[in-house]
């Protein structure tokens, strides 16, 4: 029992484990109750600014908000240039150091969304559900395409409208307002309050029954399909601006030895298809879609192939051994 028990991803899970109760409970921890005592301000994790018990908060909300009240600021001369860029510039200057430390591995490894997506798919499959393996490389194509829109529509575009006065308040954070983080992490500290629909407006009204829907439409699908909130959250390509500077990368080496076998996908939660894809030297292929999980290195059967290297050290890397070990404890797991 005991060997089946040591595995990258029971690493991993018992880490995003204790990163939950930090971000949801953190301010237990700390005694700071308010969000402007939070530890550490911002980090690029969904823990939510919503949840007054976290012990941080995500960095999407200053952004938008910064862009409503500052940014926009620029443009309609309220505001002189570095009083409105600077909040911004340090918001992502923020986000690129943690990636360069931990590059994208806060989604694997800390994200709480993430970990309970994880949760209610491992529940599905003990329910014995019929569940999605690996979606086409056309529905993966989507989903990219999905994030980059809601990133730059709902954390960009329409805060910078509506402080130029072209949208309605309720457009100032509409991504935070839809997110199913905000409602989770409260629920989980006990506060229900985040769960409602509003009538304060069309567009409050329009963004709450979202925010409702989304939550419970993630749930459902978590049951089906891996990581399904986790395809179209923007902070993937938002760590993806600088995710050359990160020291945490997946590479992939000479693939002569590589037969395509597709297992990496097969594992891959969050199904990407390039992982198979030939490669003359070795190459960073931490991805858009890619969360540093390390799943695919874990599956690979091909003696080096996949690794996980921080900086010049490698922290782990496939082999023939420890494949046969985890195809056993999957099969365990499973029945």
């Amino acid at each position: 029992m005991s060997e089946k028990l040591l595995t990258v991803t029971a690493l991993r899970r018992t880490i995003q484990l204790f990163a939950l109760v930090f971000f949801v409970y953190g301010a237990y921890i700390f005694n700071t109750f308010y969000t402007g005592d939070k530890l550490t301000q911002a980090l690029p994790a969904l823990s939510c600014a919503y949840d007054m018990k976290g012990g941080d908060y995500c960095a999407l909300i200053p952004l938008q908000h910064q862009i409503d009240h500052r940014v926009s600021g620029v443009f309609n001369g309220s505001v002189d240039i570095m009083g409105g860029i600077m909040p911004t510039a340090i918001t992502l200057a923020t986000v690129a150091l943690l990636v360069l430390v931990l590059s994208k591995a806060f989604c694997g490894w800390m994200c709480p969304l993430g970990f309970f997506q994880e949760l209610v798919n491992m529940i599905g499959k003990k329910l014995g559900f019929n569940q999605t393996q690996t979606l086409s490389l056309e529905a993966t194509k989507k989903f990219t395409i999905a994030k980059w829109a809601i990133l730059l529509l709902l954390v960009l575009i329409f805060p910078l409208l509506t402080g130029l006065g072209f949208l309605s308040h309720a457009w100032g954070s509409p991504y935070c307002s839809i997110c199913p983080s905000r409602i989770l992490t409260t629920l989980l500290t006990g506060d229900a309050s985040q769960v409602y629909v509003s009538t304060a407006g069309a567009s409050y009204f329009a963004l709450s029954l979202i925010a409702d829907m989304l939550f419970g439409l993630m749930i459902a699908l978590a049951l089906f399909v891996r990581q399904p909130f986790c395809r179209i959250c923007p902070i993937l390509p938002l760590q993806s601006v600088f995710k050359k500077i990160g020291l945490l990368r997946l590479v992939k080496n000479n693939s002569s030895h590589c037969e395509g076998c597709g297992q990496c996908v097969k594992a891959c939660p969050m199904d990407i298809h390039a992982l198979c894809n030939s490669v003359e030297k070795p190459k960073n292929i931490t991805l858009t879609d890619c969360t540093l999980c390390a799943r695919c290195v874990e599956f690979c059967p091909h003696e080096g192939v996949l690794s996980v290297k921080y900086a010049p050290l490698t922290l782990f890397g496939s082999s023939k051994e420890y494949f046969k070990k985890r195809v056993k404890i999957e099969k365990w797991w499973v029945k």
